[in-house]
């Protein structure tokens, strides 16, 4: 199953965090895999948000909403919502949102657009987001 060989690849890669990160992406998986909406660029971003709980919860209540729906629009405005409520260019959450939105939206996204100061906990984040991203695309590829 899908969920199942992403979850394996991602483990084999260690590219979790902690037991925390672990779990909560487990958890998301489990109960969201096979809706209808989940794309691979969703998947991406279920894994980046399960880095800390203020983001697991963001993305649990979008998922339940889209669940409610059924309509990934949503999903797209929440986000463009979310990125123009943002306070200042290039900060952590901004950049977060932009990746967010490259992974719905199947776009590129570069470590070279990201400001010298970013934070370095944040450049650690989106650089395993964009590795998990790699091995989330190969294991989609093959099925």
């Amino acid at each position: 199953m899908w969920k199942d060989d992403v979850f394996q690849a991602l483990d084999e890669q260690h590219l979790f965090q902690d037991e925390g990160h672990r779990s909560r992406f487990k958890e998301l998986l489990d109960c969201y895999a096979n809706a209808p909406f989940v794309t691979p660029g969703l998947c991406k971003c279920m894994y980046m948000s399960c880095w800390d709980e203020e983001h697991f919860f963001i993305m649990l209540d979008m998922l339940n909403q889209l669940t409610l729906r059924h309509n990934m629009n949503d999903m797209y405005e929440n986000g463009e919502l979310m990125v123009e409520e943002k306070q200042e260019a290039g900060s952590y959450e901004d950049q977060v949102m932009k990746l967010s939105c490259a992974f719905l939206m199947d776009a590129p996204f570069s470590m070279d657009d990201l400001p010298a100061d970013y934070d370095p906990v944040g450049r650690k984040i989106i650089a395993e987001s964009l590795k998990a991203a790699a091995v989330i695309d190969a294991v989609s590829e093959d099925r």
